[in-house]
């Protein structure tokens, strides 16, 4: 359950994401949208967006009164959070090491960001410590069987890992067994018009960071024909399937 994730270059891969993230948004749209149908009433006044992004949510919530302090990890994130005005405070941070005192929000909300955590359960705990008693939490995450279609991909050219696997549901649950939490799963699959267009989905939300490394090659036009060839698909289009499971936590 404990990842080694090199901070810095998850950071980079979304600061290079950060002016064009929210045209490829679409699967994180989705997430939010689910995520919210579980917020309880009355979520917030005072709120923190825990891997903002560039802020989509916190300016819903915003939007809705409530106060926002939007933390990411990336600098250009936050900027690019910034310039749309957001949030009311704006904050760098790791969400497995929140740079808060204890009990100084309302609420947590978190939409696909604790993936990229080291420590799923750390971040959850850290969660729970900055709010408030009271409080809730709503966190979602991706889990593994997401983005099978790139791993059945490339098995065929190279056998290498071109995307990250996420935490089993076995291992889901056993980072939050003992914690005050309700969660439930849902499929999300998104169709685009080629593979490249799929990986290119990939590239503009930032998510290429690998935590096993990466073949320093670009793809070639051979590699993409192949891909082509073994990416599944159906009638609509070229398929990326995502396995996500949404959480709220009472404190």
């Amino acid at each position: 359950m404990t990842l080694q994730v090199n901070k810095l270059a998850v950071a980079k891969a979304f600061g290079r994401a950060a002016q064009h993230y929210e045209q490829h948004a679409e699967l994180q749209r989705q997430s939010g949208d689910a995520l919210l149908a579980l917020a309880p009433a009355g979520f917030g006044p005072h709120l923190l967006d825990a891997g903002c992004g560039t802020g989509w949510y916190s300016r819903y919530w915003r939007d809705r009164g409530r106060e926002l302090t939007a933390l990411d990890l990336s600098s250009a994130m936050l900027d690019a959070s910034r310039e749309q005005r957001s949030a009311q405070h704006y904050l760098q941070g790791d969400i497995d090491h929140l740079p808060l005192p204890d009990a100084c929000v309302d609420g947590v909300w978190s939409n696909l960001a604790v993936q990229w955590s080291s420590d799923l359960r750390l971040a959850l705990q850290q969660f729970l410590r900055v709010t408030r008693p009271g409080g809730s939490v709503l966190f979602s995450t991706l889990l593994d069987g997401s983005l099978h279609e790139v791993h059945k991909a490339w098995a065929r050219l190279d056998g290498r890992q071109h995307a990250n696997r996420f935490l089993s549901e076995a291992q889901f649950t056993a980072a939050t067994a003992g914690l005050p939490s309700r969660c439930q799963s849902q499929v999300i699959t998104l169709h685009f018009p080629s593979a490249l267009s799929a990986m290119r989905s990939l590239k503009g939300i930032g998510a290429t960071h690998l935590h096993d490394g990466r073949g320093a090659q670009p793809l070639t036009r051979s590699q993409l024909t192949q891909l082509e060839q073994h990416w599944p698909q159906d009638t609509q289009g070229y398929r990326l399937s995502y396995h996500l499971m949404y959480g709220v936590l009472c404190k």
